[in-house]
């Protein structure tokens, strides 16, 4: 009988130490820049950050932090919010970004419900502290410095925190099912959940993002993550960014287009991430000054977080600008597509290859699909429609400590996600609504995001979201509301000739509502349950329909 055969391979845990170690050793030279509150420029190099991250990793346990212990960081984009993504879980202890754009309730229930033991908060962001600071229990508060002044009375320093390390840190003993970080999605419908990360989720996170074909992560890269550290870890980039050894450059509270295109110009950024809010920003202001800005040749923007007209993705390209979309959610830590053109595509005429350009793309190596519905799993041929549900090692089995029954996964294993897609013949996931978006109109489906994109193709528009009022006959149709670029004018019977060679004659708004400013959620996508509640005693125009 032949004998059996064992893996010959170490076991060595999956963790973020040797990330740490990593950076420190091999790309010490490196710089990471941060714009300031004050809009100066704080640079140092990896070497820094290694010292200091292991210095806050010290010095964190020298005060009393036991392994699993939550530390909660309320901090825009900068150096000391990366040197708390990895010296806090060098220490044992279990990163909790903060969202600091929820509402004062919301922020004090998640820091509650997480039980963070202690904070770390930018001193610009302590007057929004200080209205939750009656609310909640942690045992010591660090303010990260940023006017030059002493630290207010009552509050610990960041700074001295991590002088108080007297070099002599030693690593605990981690596995990689051990919790590294934390973050709770942004509660638009009951209360915000918490998902927790595990060291093994991450890395391997990292090493699909570095791939070619997700983000193509590279030493050479120059990194720029818009998209905020507090909301899913700034899809893993400053992760990712520091295993790889790539220069990082975080824009801290300055993310207006201005700002953002001034700052990406003078470190020449050859990536950066946020969602098409940021993006339809800085397209108009390229529009408006095309020579005002020499961005790097090689640039690449990741779009995510929304679905992205095609409008935006041939607006940016004008510019020399090469963007992708892409798809993620916090229970998936977070990045589960992006579109790229398959080389057996390339031949395909150009509104073809637009088509799947602007589709949320092929799964992450790290991600399996299927898109379910009423008869089960549905057809990949790009027109029937199914809830997507995803699994995978990087994808959330349970929330943590949840207050309600769990539906979001099936019995097999699968995470609802609650997005409604097709899936084409070639794999790419075209996500048609979210299941709550949906329009049905007399039994049928219309999807809000497909109307929306194509009204922000009208070149008068600036923005558009798309919801369903109460429609005596049909049950709800749908009212398109619509934000105007500045200077332009259109009305609604021009827009709806714009559309309609796109659409089915029912699929058609039944009207037009101009407003000033769409709703956002916490994480800048359009806040659809808003427009609903301001909308919803709108009478649609008698006849529509």
């Amino acid at each position: 009988m032949a004998a059996v055969v064992h893996s010959t391979m170490m076991e060595y845990p999956l963790t973020l130490i040797p990330v740490l170690e990593r950076v420190g050793k091999f790309f010490g030279g490196v710089e990471v820049v941060s714009r300031l509150p004050d809009k100066s420029l704080h640079r140092y190099t990896y070497g820094d950050f290694y010292r200091r991250a292991r210095a806050l990793a010290e010095a964190l346990q020298q005060i009393g932090l036991q392994p699993g212990d939550r530390v909660g960081t309320l901090m825009w984009n900068h150096y000391a919010h990366l040197e708390a993504y990895f010296g806090i879980p060098a220490a044992g202890g279990v990163l909790h970004t903060l969202n600091l754009r929820l509402a004062p309730g919301d922020l004090a229930y998640i820091v509650n419900h997480a039980e963070d033991r202690f904070l770390i908060v930018d001193e610009v962001l302590l007057p929004l502290y200080e209205q939750i600071r009656g609310q909640i229990a942690v045992e010591k508060v660090f303010v990260v410095p940023g006017s030059g002044q002493p630290i207010p009375t009552g509050y610990d320093s960041y700074e001295t925190l991590l002088a108080s390390a007297q070099g002599n840190f030693h690593y605990p003993t981690l596995h990689e099912s051990d919790p590294v970080g934390m973050c709770y999605t942004s509660g638009t419908t009951g209360r915000p959940k918490g998902v927790v990360y595990s060291h093994r989720a991450l890395i391997l996170h990292m090493m699909a993002e570095a791939l070619p074909d997700i983000l193509g992560l590279a030493q050479r890269d120059v990194v720029a993550p818009v998209v905020p550290m507090f909301h899913v870890n700034a899809w893993g980039m400053p992760f990712a960014c520091a295993m790889v050894g790539a220069k990082q450059v975080f824009p801290g509270p300055h993310l207006d287009a201005q700002s953002l295109l001034d700052l990406m110009t003078r470190e020449q950024v050859t990536l950066s991430a946020a969602v098409p809010t940021v993006w339809l920003a800085v397209a108009q202001a390229l529009d408006d000054q095309p020579s005002k800005w020499a961005l790097n040749p090689d640039l690449r923007l990741v779009i995510g977080g929304a679905a992205t007209p095609e409008s935006l993705l041939r607006r940016l390209e004008r510019h020399g600008i090469t963007p992708y979309t892409s798809w993620g959610m916090t229970e998936m830590t977070p990045i589960g597509t992006v579109s790229y053109l398959k080389t057996t595509l390339a031949g395909s005429p150009e509104a073809v290859q637009y088509t799947y350009r602007t589709r949320q793309g092929l799964p992450s190596v790290v991600v399996e699909i299927r898109g379910v519905n009423e008869q089960g799993e549905i057809a990949w041929d790009g027109q029937t429609m199914g809830e997507l549900q995803v699994r995978g090692p990087c994808i959330a089995a349970a929330y943590y400590r949840p207050a309600e029954p769990m539906d979001n996964w099936t019995d097999d294993g699968w995470f609802r996600t609650g997005d409604v897609v097709t899936i084409d013949r070639e794999g790419y996931v075209n996500i048609v609504d979210r299941s709550k978006d949906l329009v049905k109109s007399g039994g049928e489906w219309i999807s809000t995001v497909a109307l929306e994109n194509a009204l922000m193709g009208h070149p008068a528009v600036a923005e558009a979201a798309v919801i369903g009022v109460h429609h005596a006959r049909w049950q709800e149709r749908p009212l398109a509301v619509v934000v105007l670029r500045a200077g332009q004018r259109v009305t609604a019977p021009e827009l709806l000739d714009f559309i309609r060679p796109q659409f089915a004659r029912f699929w058609l708004p039944d009207a037009v509502v101009f407003v000033e400013a769409l709703p956002r959620t916490s994480t800048g996508k359009f806040l659809k349950s808003a427009l609903r509640a301001q909308f919803r005693d709108y009478v649609l125009p008698v006849g529509s329909s």
